[in-house]
């Protein structure tokens, strides 16, 4: 059986101090506007005060490469000393060397068919005053554009009372995404464009799919400011660049068909007896 550790916060902020340590050894520069967004900064997390019910969040993140969780943790922990429980799926949190990194950061793991017990767990952080990041996308957008979003951060939000807090992130996709392995070229002094948006409050009898419309207008809005002020030179045709503006990225019809092979795929593995990775 795997080997699946405690949480430990302890070693959660080992975990960040690695990504302090990258991002000055690769000089990575984030760009982060839209600070006044988040969270005032208060006592430390795991503290009785700190845990106050209802002082929660959603961090609702775009999805466009497999590091884009990073950079807004980096900007949370410089801002407020904070960390961010993620809400994972099944097939990360069964990998080799994910699966203990996952277990010892509190995550919450969303099954790959029983999901109800995720959200419950997922309301019980935010109401105990955790901030939970979550990818609406529900998966990686290879056209860089802010695809559907799932009604799962509307509805925990509402439900624990807390608003769901948008943040664009633009430029980590070119390290690490679907299609395009790490570069370590790519990567010194790699500029990562962030935008917090404002928060967007949800109530008691919220329409979820209103609210999931209107999130996922302010997540591609903060996108759009992020490209504006992108301090790298686009040339014709890159490949991380979204088609509408030139770039060389699938199409959102190129990309909805994409995503449907991947629909089939995963199919015929459960069909066959073999877990989706």
């Amino acid at each position: 059986m795997p080997w699946r550790p405690q949480p430990s916060d302890r070693f959660y902020r080992l975990l960040i101090c690695i990504g302090l340590f990258l991002r000055w050894a690769f000089r990575i520069r984030i760009i982060a506007t839209g600070m006044e967004h988040l969270p005032a900064p208060g006592p430390r997390q795991g503290t009785a005060r700190a845990r106050t019910p209802g002082s929660g969040a959603v961090f609702a993140i775009t999805h466009f490469g497999f590091l884009d969780f990073a950079p807004v943790e980096l900007i949370l922990w410089k801002h407020a000393r904070a960390r961010l429980r993620f809400m994972i799926h099944q097939g990360a949190a069964d990998h080799w060397l994910a699966g203990p990194v996952i277990s010892a950061t509190s995550s919450v793991v969303v099954g790959y068919t029983e999901r109800a017990g995720a959200l419950d767990e997922a309301v019980a952080k935010l109401w105990s005053g955790e901030y939970l990041a979550v990818f609406p996308e529900a998966g990686v957008s290879r056209s860089f554009k802010v695809r559907e979003c799932k009604t799962g951060a509307a509805r925990m939000a509402a439900e624990a009372g807390v608003p769901v807090i948008p943040v664009s992130v633009w430029g980590a996709h070119r390290l690490l995404t679907r299609g395009h392995g790490l570069s370590l070229h790519s990567a010194w002094r790699a500029p990562v464009r962030i935008h917090v948006g404002a928060p967007l409050e949800v109530g008691p009898g919220v329409d979820a799919e209103m609210a999931t419309a209107e999130l996922r207008a302010r997540l591609q809005a903060g996108i759009d400011v992020c490209i504006a002020d992108f301090p790298l030179p686009v040339p014709p045709g890159a490949w991380w660049m979204p088609a509408d503006l030139g770039g060389g990225a699938p199409t959102e019809a190129e990309r909805q068909l994409l995503d449907a092979e991947d629909v089939l795929t995963r199919r015929r593995r459960t069909s066959r007896g073999k877990l989706p990775k």
